[in-house]
Parts: structure tokens; sequence; C-alpha cells
């Protein structure tokens, strides 16, 4: 019987039976096949918070099949992936399985952060034991998330409303936007003035605006901080109003300027870092509108086929097989002038150097971005494509700009001094492959002592704004600054409080609903530590140092569980809170009640506040201003049970037309024509 190599996922298994032939047997788990109960807590609290592993229904078969492949192996392969995750999966596969093999038989553990043919035969030749620190780490976490979960949903069925829910890490990120909404709501706006002038030379006559920035020399700019609770807040706005700035304008009508200082220097900008999940994340967040969830699901398949390294990682390393290739690409492709004296090395932040050896970058510099849409699709070459070019760029030389100010004075009843600032490229290093988005300013050359005409002005009003509301990619850095959660965990939190209806996404920015407030506001109350930004961080140090082999996993716990089991016990006798429903103004057709909004699977919905003595309710369409090109019923904004929003006819089940981005709503739906009435 030829060796059987275990992996999770069958793509992941296809991938590798392409490299290894007919050498092994390779089935795969589909994940887990071990996780705590789901209708009780799982945990043994008597006995050092013991486990109690069961084999959820829909994986018993999967079992049965993985039994029958294994019992005549001489060799077992474990080849899960190369984190927490991936250990605990070849854990308990070897749990489950060690007393079906033959007497014989060994298991082997093997772990490869990319798919290529020379990975894989590595780890084959140096296979190991499975690291029983980084499961201990992955069962902590997983004793902890279960403990708090558990033990806090009752306390929020009977203080708040029936059927919630809370987790560890993800109170601590509503809680984030509930601090931050409070914050918007509290900010006093304060309206300013700026003062912009056109000046040019007489001789050229090219136009060059300037703003004023000094009065008598001292500078006009002020700068405001507030205290938030994730960091401080700084925005800045001129001390002018609108009176003031209205005198100004009249004072230096017709009024000479002459240039009082020329600064030039050039300036060099560094490549950026190769991407890590959370940078991903970010990334596609903010140019292609992707959520987290959807990053790292076409970042799965692309590491699973093999065109990436492994995309759950915060290791900024490269191999030095990659940085050799890397270089010879760039010096052939680009020349001489774009290779750095050495290879470009980034300082890891993280504490956990067993979690992720590499970051994420193409396994091979000469796959074509359009082999990959044609083989798996656009997305996952849009998200393949930023890959590359961010793991090429960060080993290319950096890029070289002229930056250019200038200041120019007048004389009124006072000094006032205008300044311009430009910046233009010189040479554009990386830039030749990473994205170079902003407007170069060219300034005409003008020296000290030239006199400038002045050929217009302006008084512009502005306002001071608020902090603004989190989005995917802000939330993320958030996260990730603080010390909360780990490369696996950032999507689940976000997908986590959406599905739940704690939070709402508008516009691509996280707003907390009714229902979200009130739980977070609880929690701050009552469970001070697990919805603590420094707490839930200092947890996350915990588990490091269980994965390091430093801590054991059961004090960890003790030490967690004895003053939370006492908030337990204070927040019981608190007093129940009325949530506030949100009215709309609507009378119910059936027994005259309030029509209100509720949540349910689903989403919104309208319901009638007297339930269950009234049934009465309906759904919620929210238009999308599009129009169903099939049926021409409204396109409607909708979310998956798991919050990822979509587009659909309001007219489903009749119409089932669905699209899950808003360019291909563009593409393929029809705009909907607004009647100047409605405008």
């Amino acid at each position: 019987m030829k060796s059987v190599i275990l992996v999770e996922s069958p793509t992941k298994a296809k991938t590798l039976s392409k490299f290894l032939g007919g050498k092994y047997v390779i089935e795969a788990s589909l994940g887990h096949i071990r996780d705590l109960p789901k209708g009780n807590l799982g945990v043994d609290m008597e006995h050092n918070f013991e486990p109690k592993y069961v084999i959820p229904k829909d994986k018993r078969k999967i079992i049965e099949g993985l039994k029958n492949k294994v019992k005549d192996a001489s060799k077992i392969i474990l080849a899960t992936d190369p984190d927490r995750e991936g250990e605990a999966i070849a854990f308990h596969l070897h749990e489950v399985l060690k007393k079906e093999v033959k007497k014989d038989a060994i298991f082997q553990r093997i772990a490869f952060h990319e798919i290529t043919p020379k990975a894989i035969d590595e780890a084959l030749l140096h296979p190991q034991k499975i690291d029983e620190n980084l499961v201990a780490a992955q069962t902590g976490r997983r004793v902890l998330d279960r403990i708090v979960g558990y033990k806090l949903s009752p306390i929020l069925w009977s203080k708040i409303k029936k059927r919630l829910s809370a987790g560890r890490v993800q109170s601590v990120a509503l809680r984030l936007i509930v601090e931050r909404e409070g914050e918007i709501e509290k900010f006093q706006t304060r309206e300013f003035f700026r003062v912009f002038v056109t000046l040019s030379k007489k001789e050229n006559n090219s136009p060059i605006e300037f703003e004023l920035t000094k009065i008598n020399s001292e500078s006009i700019e002020k700068q405001e901080k507030i205290k938030l609770y994730d960091g401080d807040y700084t925005y800045s706005h001129t001390s002018l109003s609108e009176t003031d700035a209205n005198e100004i304008e009249k004072g230096i009508y017709k009024k000479d300027f002459v240039v009082t200082d020329v600064v030039e220097k050039e300036m060099r900008r560094n490549p950026s870092a190769p991407f890590i999940t959370s940078t991903l994340q970010q990334d596609a967040s903010r140019r292609f509108g992707y959520p987290s969830r959807r990053t790292m699901s076409l970042a799965q398949r692309l590491y699973e086929e093999g065109f990436i390294t492994y995309h759950r990682t915060d290791s900024y390393n490269l191999s030095n097989d990659f940085l050799t290739e890397a270089r010879t690409y760039i010096e052939k492709t680009f020349g001489k002038k774009y290779l750095p004296a050495s290879p470009r090395v980034f300082k890891t932040k993280s504490k956990m150097a067993q979690e992720a050896h590499e970051a994420i970058r193409p396994t091979n510099l000469f796959q074509n971005t359009n082999e990959i849409e044609s083989k798996l699709g656009a997305d996952f070459a849009k998200l393949y494509d930023l890959i590359y070019r961010r793991a090429l760029a960060s080993q290319m030389t950096e890029a070289v700009f002229m930056s250019t100010r200038i200041e120019s004075e007048t004389k009124s009843d006072k000094t006032y001094t205008f300044q311009t600032n430009g910046r233009i490229l010189k040479f554009d290093g990386f830039l030749k492959v990473w994205f170079y988005e902003e407007e170069e300013q060219i300034i005409p050359k003008v020296s000290i002592s030239d006199k400038l005409d002045l050929k217009s002005s302006k008084v512009s009003p502005h306002n001071t704004t608020p902090p603004p509301r989190y989005n995917e990619a802000s939330l993320i850095a958030s996260l990730e600054k603080h010390g909360i959660g780990r490369p696996s965990t950032y999507a689940p939190i976000i997908s986590t409080i959406t599905a739940r209806y704690y939070i709402e996404k508008k516009e691509n920015r996280f707003y907390p609903t009714e229902i979200g407030t009130t739980v977070s506001n609880f929690l701050v109350k009552n469970f001070s530590d697990i919805d603590d930004l420094a707490f839930t961080a200092s947890m996350e140090d915990e588990l490091d140092a269980i994965a390091a082999g430093k801590k054991d996993w059961v004090p960890v716990i003790k030490n967690f569980y004895t003053p939370f089991e006492k908030s337990l016990q204070k927040a019981e006798k608190q007093d129940k809170i009325e949530v506030v429903e949100e009215k709309t103004g609507r009378i119910c057709p059936k027994d005259k009640g309030d029509i209100i909004v509720k949540y349910g699977r689903f989403g919104k919905f309208y319901a009638c506040a007297n339930f269950p003595n009234c049934d009465f309710k309906e759904s919620i369409v929210e238009d999308s201003g599009f129009i169903c090109p099939r049926d021409k019923g409204k396109m409607a904004t909708k979310r998956t049970r798991r919050g990822r929003t979509f587009y659909g006819c309001a007219n489903y089940p009749k119409c089932d037309f669905a699209v899950w981005t808003k360019k291909e709503l563009e593409d393929k739906a029809i705009k909907q024509e607004v009647t100047p009435d409605e405008a």
C-alpha cells in the first residue's frame, strides 16, 4: 500500500497530486474533523478545562473514508497548513486515525509554505513531529473563546434580548466601532477659512497657486488633538474666520508679491514590505472593495493551486530562493539601475516566528496573470497581480522625487506669507511595477526676490471633520496595531459581528446598530477586562507564549476564569435593559401597532411591535438604484447569512438574478431612471 498524505482541502489535494504523480494516495479532511459540541459547553470546568471533542455529524462519513484509506498504509503523512489551526487539524487526524492503522505504520508531519515541487520534496525529505506547543495554543484559544461565548450569551439573553451572543475578540472590535460612533457624535464641527491666490511672473505668465500660511511670520495653521479609545486623532484648521479671510483678501488686492524663499531638495521613497495577511486585506479592501473574508477566500484558492505562498502570515521574511530569482528578474527586465546593491530585508513585527515563515509572494515570477484569469477568473487574477507587484516592488530601488517649496510675501497693514509646494518624479524605481497614483505638481522656475503679479484670489470655506468611521482596512489596521487577533482571525471577527447585526456597512463604512451599541455598553460596564484593548492583547501574548513552549495553557485559562466568574456573578444582579426599537412611523395594518425594524437570520425586516400577539412582518427592500435586467424589478441590496453584501432582484424567488459587486451591478443591471419630482 502506498503512503497516504492527508491535507485539509480537495483543491490542495488535487494540486499535490499533480506534483507527486501516483506515488501517494492524497486525501482531504475538509477542515477540522473534531470540535467542541454545539449543544453544550464541552469543557470540563472541574478538571483543568479539559475539552470534550466530538466528531460533528457532517464529518462522520469523511472520517470513515479516511479510516479505510489509512488502514493498510505503511506511512501516514499529515500535510495540513503551517499554522496553529493546521497543526491542530494534524493532531486531531492523528488522534482519530491512530487506532485504525497497522502496528508498524508511522505518522509523519510535514509543513510547507508554498505548494511547489521543490517545497514539497524538501518537506518530504525532512518530516517533523506534530508541534505540541502550537496545538496547545490552539486548544487554549478554542477553550477560552468557548467559555467566554457560552457563559456570556445567557447573560445577554436575560439582561438585553434573546438569541444574542458575544465573543472574546469580536467584542473588542465591536467596542472600537461603537466608541468611534460616540466620538463622532460628540465632535463639534468648526467652520474655518483658507485664502488662496494665483500668482505669476511677468515674463512667462505661468500661473502658480499659493495658500496663505503665515501672518507677521506666525503660522495660521492650528492643530488639535482628541483622545480616542484606540489612539489620538489630530485634525488641522486655520485660525481665520470668514470676516478675517475677507478682510485679508481685500487688503492684498493690487499689492506686489515677492518671492522670499525657494527650497528644492531631492526626496527618496522606499518600497513597502511584501504583503502579510493584514496588509493584503487592507489593500484589497481599499483598491477593490473586497471584504476581508472575500480576500482570504481568493488567497486560499491561489495558495492551494500553487500560485502564492501561504496567506495566513505575519512575517515579512522572503526566502533566499525568491530573493535570488527576483533580483535576476529585475536586472534582466528593467536594468541594473532598478536593482539595489543588496536584497531588502524588512523587520517582522510578529512575536511568534513559528506562526509564519514567509510573507505572501508569488511562487513563480514568470507566472502570467492572464493564465490565472483564464483558469480561476478575474477576481483571483486581480488579487494575484496585487501580491505579485508588491513582492517584486519590495526588492527594487527607491523612487526619487524633486520637491519644491516656494514662499511669497505681500504687505498691507500686515505681512502675509503665501506658500506653494510641488513635486515631480525624477526616477520611478519600484514605482515601475507598483501603483503611482499621485498627481505631479510642476512649479515654474522662480528665484528669491522675483516679483509676482496677483492674477486672482479666493476665500475657501472649510469645516473641521470628526474621526472617520472604520472601514474594513482601518478596522483591521487598528486591531493589528493593538495586537488584537492574529492573521487567521481578522476576517472572522468582522464577519461575525456583521452576521449578528451588531454593525451595518453603509458606503463601505461600519455603523453600530442599536442592539450592537447596547451589547457593547453592557459588556464595557460589566466585563471591562474582556472588552479592553490592552487585556485582549495581553491574552494574545499569553497564547503566543504557549505556542512558543514558554507557558502551559491550563494556568493561563485559570488566571482568566477566576475574575471572569466574579464578573458573571455581578452581571447577573444587573437590571434588565430595555432595548429601544427602531420605529418607522408606520402603523401595522393588522392591529394598529407601531411597525418597527427587526433583525433576523436574513437581515432587516419590518414587524409589528406587538409581536407575538401580532405576526405582521414585511421585507425591507434596500433599493440600489438599479433595475433587474431580467424582469425589470428593483435591484435590492441584500446580505448572506454570513453578512456578505450582494445585489439581488427584489422579486425573488420569482426572479433569482443576483450579482456580488457594485461593478457587476453597473455592468449587468439597468440604471434606474429618476424623475425630477423623485430627485
